[in-house]
């Protein structure tokens, strides 16, 4: 049985943590058609067709999943970002980090 998509949660990004922003941002911009959508010595956002990848330097963020959310203050206080995105980071059952964007920071 599959669910109506239209009542599903968009997965906004999924975020990992690589050695060198740059040199990360080359290799797939090289390899895969995405674009850049923000870049600095610290983090960068790359969207493909159904998703994006941020890029982190080691230390910044937990790997982790964003979500796209309405109610994103509902899981918690939100923080405003450097790119004007804002969102709360909780932890699933098992401890992984999970982000909850505030879909309207994304317009």
């Amino acid at each position: 049985m599959k669910s109506d998509p239209t009542f599903l949660d968009p997965v906004h990004h999924v975020a990992v943590t690589v050695r060198d922003v740059a040199e990360a941002v080359l290799w797939y911009t090289d390899r895969f058609s995405c674009e850049v959508e923000y870049q600095d010595a610290t983090w960068a956002m790359l969207a493909f067709a159904n998703i994006r990848l941020a890029l982190m330097a080691p230390g910044r963020h937990p790997p982790h999943v964003g979500f796209a959310r309405g109610d994103a203050g509902s899981f918690g206080a939100l923080a405003t970002h450097r790119d004007g995105t804002r969102s709360a980071y909780v932890e699933d059952p098992s401890g992984n980090a999970v982000e909850i964007l505030d879909e309207r920071s994304l317009e």
